[in-house]
C-alpha cells in the first residue's frame, strides 16, 4: 500500500510590517519624566476621582489647550474620557436620543458608527481637498467635524467654511463637535487654531492623547459648552468614570512637568523625517495619487488597481494597511475611494522604508 500522500509544506508567511492608521511611535516615550510620573502616582494614588475627572489634570489640560492649541478653557468645562470615541458617545448620549448628527464622509470609521449604535441617525456629509462642505448644511441635532486635519484625506478647513459652520451652529442650535485628533502634529508650519475658539457655545471639543502619547493610555477629554456641562456630569455620576484615577493622576504629573510639549516637538521632526520618505518612495508612482500630508500620522493613496488586488498584494509582502474605501459612508465613484491608508509613525525608518518599497510593488 503507497504510504498517504502529504500536501507540501506552505512556505512560510513574512513577518507582518502593521502600517495600520493611528500607531503612534512610543520608542521614547519612557523616559525619566514618563517613569516619575506613573512612580508619584501610584505612591500617591488619589482616593477619590470625581465624576469630571481630577482636578489636577483638568487644570494640566487647559493650560495644555492654551499653550498649543490656543484654546481658553475653564478646568470647570473640562471633562476627562477614555479617548475620543468614548467622549463622542458621552456627548451623543447628553444631546439625547433619536438624534440626526452629520458625519464627514470620509471620516473616521468608528466615530461613524457610533450615532446608530446609540439609535440615532448618521447623516453622511460631502467632504473635498480643503474637508468639510458648508455652505448648504441640513438642519441636524449635531456635526462631527475634523477642521483642522480631515481625517483621512488631510485638509484644513479654510477660514470661510468655518464661519459657515458656525454661523449654521447658531442658525439651528446645533452643537459643533470638533474632533482635535491628531491637529498638534503638523509637518507644514504652525498647527491651526482649534474651531472651539470660534463658538465656544456651540463647540464640543474632543481631544486624546493617543497620537502623542499611546492609544494604550485610553485617556483623553471633552471641552463642552457649558450649558452641556450639567448633563455630561449627571451621566459620568451614573456610569462611573472610565479613565482610572492612577492613569488620570499621571498624566497630569507628566503634562505638569512640560515633558508632553517637549515631547510633541521631538515627534514632529520624527514624523516630518518619515514623511519625507513616504513622499519620496510613493510620491511619483504611475497610476497612483498621493493626497498631500501636511500633518498627522498617516498617508492617503489612491489607485488605479483595485483595492481588493492592492490588499491582497500587500498581504503576500506581509504588510499591514487599511483600504480607502471603509471611510466612506456611501459608497462614491471608484476613483475616489479606491485605494490605501498607510500609517507611518510606529515603525523606525529602516522598518518604514522597507515597508514602503513592498507598498510601491503592491501598488503599481
Amino acid at each position: 500500500t503507497p504510504p498517504p500522500a502529504h500536501s507540501p509544506t506552505p512556505p512560510p508567511e513574512p513577518p507582518a510590517i502593521d502600517l495600520t492608521p493611528g500607531l503612534p511611535d512610543t520608542t521614547t516615550l519612557a523616559n525619566s519624566s514618563w517613569r516619575a510620573a506613573w512612580r508619584t502616582a501610584c505612591t500617591q494614588p488619589p482616593a477619590h476621582t470625581p465624576p469630571q475627572g481630577l482636578l489636577h489634570l483638568r487644570e494640566q489640560v487647559a493650560d495644555h489647550l492654551r499653550r498649543m492649541r490656543a484654546v481658553v478653557a475653564s478646568p470647570d468645562h473640562i471633562i476627562i474620557t477614555a479617548g475620543a470615541r468614548e467622549g463622542f458617545s458621552l456627548i451623543l448620549h447628553a444631546l439625547g436620543p433619536d438624534l440626526r448628527v452629520g458625519v464627514e464622509s470620509p471620516g473616521y470609521p468608528s466615530l461613524r458608527r457610533a450615532p446608530e449604535a446609540l439609535g440615532s441617525t448618521t447623516v453622511p456629509l460631502p467632504t473635498d481637498n480643503n474637508g468639510l462642505i458648508t455652505n448648504d448644511l441640513p438642519d441636524l441635532d449635531a456635526i462631527l467635524v475634523t477642521p483642522s486635519h480631515q481625517y483621512p484625506h488631510g485638509g484644513s478647513l479654510p477660514a470661510y467654511r468655518r464661519t459657515q459652520l458656525t454661523t449654521w451652529a447658531t442658525r439651528t442650535a446645533g452643537l459643533i463637535i470638533e474632533d482635535d485628533f491628531d491637529s498638534e502634529l503638523r509637518h507644514i508650519g504652525q498647527p491651526l487654531p482649534a474651531l472651539f475658539a470660534l463658538a465656544p457655545q456651540r463647540t464640543a471639543l474632543l481631544g486624546t492623547f493617543s497620537s502623542v502619547i499611546s492609544p494604550q493610555v485610553s485617556c483623553g477629554y471633552i471641552v463642552a459648552p457649558p450649558s452641556l456641562v450639567p448633563r455630561l456630569i449627571e451621566l459620568r455620576t451614573i456610569f462611573g468614570n472610565t479613565a482610572s484615577g492612577i492613569t488620570q493622576e499621571a498624566l497630569a504629573q507628566y503634562l505638569s512637568t512640560g515633558a508632553l510639549r517637549r515631547r510633541t516637538q521631538n515627534l514632529r521632526h520624527i514624523y516630518r523625517r518619515r514623511r519625507d520618505t513616504v513622499i519620496s518612495i510613493l510620491g511619483s508612482i504611475p497610476g497612483t495619487t498621493l493626497s498631500p500630508i501636511v500633518g498627522g500620522l498617516h498617508a492617503v493613496l489612491t489607485c488605479t488597481r483595485p483595492e481588493t488586488d492592492i490588499l491582497q498584494r500587500c498581504r503576500q509582502r506581509g504588510i499591514i494597511v487599511e483600504g480607502l474605501s471603509n471611510y466612506w459612508s456611501q459608497h462614491p465613484d471608484s476613483d475616489q475611494s479606491n485605494g490605501i491608508v498607510i500609517g507611518f509613525g510606529s515603525h523606525d525608518d529602516t522598518t518604514l522604508t522597507e515597508a514602503l518599497h513592498h507598498l510601491a510593488w503592491a501598488v503599481s
